[in-house]
């Protein structure tokens, strides 16, 4: 390719490289290698997947958080003569995020260490695709005011927010959702692998059916908080940001199908769905190329083959989650970092066996309980809150695994 088509390219900077969504933007861009250029690739602990994809895509920098696995990255890039620079840390994180090159950014790092990149690149002014939904969950207010402030352009990634997204009229943007005749957003939701299980058995639920999620290929944590209905909780909380809405104008509805991703019901009595076969790289595919259309590699959905879609209200006994992330983000302050912050804990206890499933939500409301309200004024602050609440759900995982 020559120099003026290689500056022609969009570059791209993905946050979690090596997770779903990371692979499944890498699996775009490769369908599109004269629209887009891997410039920057980042991974947690998944050491022998970002090497192979730093040797397809041959990214200029290439970060993982801890020191050791990147300078066993380096030693692998050199003795392959890859020009590949690698950074380490949090500091590396952000700097790719922000750098001047780049001009998009796939924020796909799970979890509460998705924030601080995530927020350099809303500060450095670029066109975030958001799947972190945690950077919205913990500081919305601070997060919205440095996309507008700073220019960036934000896009939603998650399967359900890109179909409101889709759903919505072009002119939301600048006029608000309230001037453009809507009632309310419907937020879908497939109620996980539990959603037929009988009550009675949910505590001897095992990490391994909690992570067979029926219909979406995630990862180990997101599988749990699908299971758990958290995931849908944290995505009204995203949506209330993203949409500039309050919890009481978001509907919740079970749809096992996963077809219809979210609807949004207008004054006139208009219902608009966006529909697809449960893919990934559909949302992502748009986000990249919006405003225009290409190619995600996602099969036609045939309705044909579509048996029935079918529609209920998720039980509050099945997923009291759910409620606390709704009275967690009608709450505000510093409320949804704890949330968030507890959740985090609580789902590692479980994957490591060390809680039961029904644990999970009585760790977060006690966490939400016991440790201190204030409001998210600062950066700072969040943080604080964050750390606190994540000590809180620790030593009351230790308490409770003592006694049982």
């Amino acid at each position: 390719m020559s120099e003026s088509s290689q500056q022609s390219l969009e570059n791209i900077c993905i946050l979690g490289a090596t997770g779903s969504i990371g692979t499944s933007t890498l699996d775009v861009i490769r369908r599109h290698p004269d629209k887009y250029r891997v410039f920057a690739l980042t991974a947690h602990r998944n050491l022998e997947q970002l090497k192979l994809q730093c040797q397809e895509f041959e990214p200029v920098y290439a970060v993982m958080p801890d020191p050791e696995l990147a300078q066993e990255l380096e030693s692998f890039l050199t003795y392959n003569k890859l020009n590949t620079t690698v950074l380490h840390g949090a500091d590396g994180l952000e700097f790719v995020a922000s750098h001047e090159r780049v001009d998009t950014i796939m924020a796909a790092i799970v979890g509460a260490a998705g924030l601080l990149p995530t927020l350099a690149a809303a500060e450095a002014g670029k066109k975030i695709l958001l799947a972190n939904k945690e950077a919205l969950v913990m500081s919305g207010a601070l997060f919205m005011d440095a996309v507008k402030s700073h220019g960036a352009t934000l896009l939603p990634i998650d399967s359900e927010h890109n179909a409101i997204f889709q759903c919505l009229p072009e002119h939301f943007v600048q006029q608000g959702i309230q001037h453009c005749g809507i009632h309310n957003i419907v937020l879908t939701g497939s109620g996980g692998p539990f959603l037929h299980k009988d009550l009675s058995e949910f505590s001897s639920i095992t990490p391994e059916e909690a992570c067979a999620h029926p219909n979406w290929d995630m990862g180990r944590k997101i599988s749990v908080d699908s299971a758990t209905m958290m995931n849908k909780g944290l995505e009204l909380i995203e949506a209330c940001w993203l949409f500039d809405v309050m919890p009481q104008q978001i509907e919740v509805v079970l749809h096992p199908q996963s077809i219809i991703h979210s609807m949004v019901r207008y004054k006139d009595g208009s219902v608009l769905a966006q529909m697809g076969n449960p893919d990934m790289r559909t949302p992502i595919a748009h986000a990249m190329a919006f405003p225009e259309r290409i190619d995600a590699g996602v099969a036609p959905l045939d309705f044909m083959e579509i048996s029935q879609l079918t529609f209920d209200r998720p039980s509050k006994e099945r997923y009291p989650c759910l409620s606390l992330a709704s009275q967690a983000m009608e709450q505000g302050g510093n409320t949804p970092a704890r949330l968030n912050a507890a959740n985090e804990v609580a789902v590692e206890a479980f994957l490591n066996r060390s809680i039961a499933f029904t644990q999970i939500a009585e760790v977060i409301q006690q966490t939400l309980t016991s440790t201190e309200y204030a409001k998210a004024l600062s950066l700072e602050a969040i943080l604080a809150a964050d750390e606190q609440a994540r000590e809180f759900a620790q030593d009351l995982i230790q308490d409770m695994t003592i006694h049982s």
